[in-house]
């Protein structure tokens, strides 16, 4: 496969990983600048994109390049100059010119930073999110004024972003004098670094203040970045005063979110909070059929219903799924029928418990709470520590029925009686702590959703 094919079919799959506003702030101008002995070379166009790259999106790269071409054994990160130009994102790999399905092009608006694509008409709207779509309607018409700040948090591939660049749409078009800025955290983060670096701080405080609609995407970013954080508490008091509208969207509640500084934690609470939850079958089956009709295509009730009941807990995979079924009905001049779909997808909809292990668990609950795997199974008695232990332990017995004196060796050596009492205290606890309760869920979502 040609570098150049290759690239485009990582490109593909990695979009349906992350948000699409993370997509174009890190992956535009990317490209494969090598491809020799089982070693690729991925040309990026700033040191700052090379390092977040490698840190956070390598292991994601690393395994889509494996899965198109099992040579590929290592990849490395190359700053190029100058500027490269991804060819246009395509949903099939190592065809005729002709025969390519192309993605729709970003759009981005280089003011707002806003994807015209994004409505509140192609928004689905079902039980699992109908307090955070209401909020979001009713700060588009006067924002400022309701529900200020306005924080929004799910799970991942849930709708948050389409949720608030639809937001700033939706002022865009009805309040125009209105100044929106949309930016995810990273970005912003990234911002903070260069103008520290540049010595020009102040040009950036004076950036933001400006706006009138401040909107930044997954928050929880911020964490453990104290300058970046400093910076962003003056810019949110700034627009506050004011009543500029700031809107928020995270993976968690503030209360949850670790590292956070309280005065920043105490703003994010003084507003409107609203969760977008697991939508049931039947706003996914709406889901589905919706994005069908956009792209002027059809399937059988029973296909859709099979993404449906296999697909349950991100919306961004139920798409690109739709998408694999779409490229091979535009290829082959057929729909595909049932036995073909399960074939084309078997990669993509396995079991969630076979995919699970006890590994998983740990890591995920360790990320969630900002902590170090072998802190958590350490002995140490801190509470911050050992609340995370123990609902490992919860998790461990609940997700995949492990037993006591196994969980215990998982948990740094410990005796099964311990695993036991860890067990028993989570279950009590969670008969009247609804945090928990939430916190539980949250974790849930990003152990099968990985």
């Amino acid at each position: 496969m040609h570098k150049d094919e290759l690239w485009q079919a990582v490109l593909a799959q990695v979009q349906f990983h992350i948000s699409p506003a993370n997509f174009e702030t890190w992956f535009k101008n990317t490209n494969i600048l090598s491809k020799k002995e089982g070693e690729i070379w991925i040309a990026v166009p700033n040191s700052f994109s090379k390092e977040w790259i490698e840190n956070k999106y390598h292991k994601l790269i690393m395994t889509t390049l494996h899965s198109l071409d099992e040579e590929i054994k290592g990849v490395k990160y190359l700053v190029e100059s100058t500027t490269l130009r991804v060819p246009k994102i395509k949903e099939t790999i190592n065809l005729p010119e002709s025969d390519q399905l192309e993605f729709a092009e970003f759009k981005i608006d280089k003011e707002t930073n806003l994807n015209p694509r994004y409505n509140f008409e192609n928004f689905i709207v079902g039980s699992f999110n109908e307090l955070p779509h209401a909020a979001a309607i009713a700060v588009s018409k006067e924002p400022g004024l309701v529900y200020n700040p306005l924080f929004i948090y799910g799970g991942v591939g849930l709708g948050k972003t389409h949720l608030l660049q639809a937001l700033g749409n939706e002022v865009t078009k009805k309040l125009s004098p209105k100044k929106v800025k949309y930016v995810t955290s990273e970005k912003f983060t990234s911002e903070v670094v260069l103008s520290i670096r540049n010595h020009n701080v102040e040009v950036l405080k004076d950036k933001y203040r400006q706006v009138d609609v401040l909107i930044i995407d997954d928050i929880q970013f911020l964490a453990g970045k104290e300058k970046t954080q400093e910076e962003f508490f003056h810019t949110f008091n700034s627009l506050y005063e004011r009543n500029k509208q700031i809107i928020l969207s995270s993976d968690r509640p503030p209360k949850a979110i670790p590292s956070l500084e309280e005065r920043l934690r105490s703003r994010f609470e003084g507003g409107m909070i609203a969760d977008i939850s697991l939508p049931d079958f039947e706003t996914r089956m709406a889901i589905l059929k919706a994005k069908a009709q956009e792209r002027k295509v059809g399937f059988t009730e029973e296909i859709f219903a099979y993404l449906a009941n296999n697909i349950q807990r991100n919306i961004r995979e139920l798409e690109g799924a739709l998408n694999r079924l779409i490229a091979f009905q535009k290829l082959n001049k057929q729909t595909p029928g049932i036995e073909i779909t399960k074939d084309l997808l078997k990669n993509l909809i396995q079991s969630p418990k076979k995919m699970v292990s006890p590994k998983k668990i740990i890591q995920v609950v360790a990320e969630f709470y900002d902590l170090k795997e072998k802190d958590i199974l350490s002995s140490s008695r801190k509470r911050e520590i050992v609340q995370p232990r123990h609902l490992i332990v919860y998790l461990l017995r609940e997700e995949l029925k492990n037993s006591f004196p196994f969980i215990g060796r998982k948990i740094g050596g410990k005796d099964h009686t311990t695993a036991i009492h860890s067990y028993e205290k989570i279950k009590k606890e969670l008969i009247s702590n609804e945090n928990l309760k939430e916190e539980i869920d949250l974790i849930r979502q990003r152990i099968f959703s990985a």
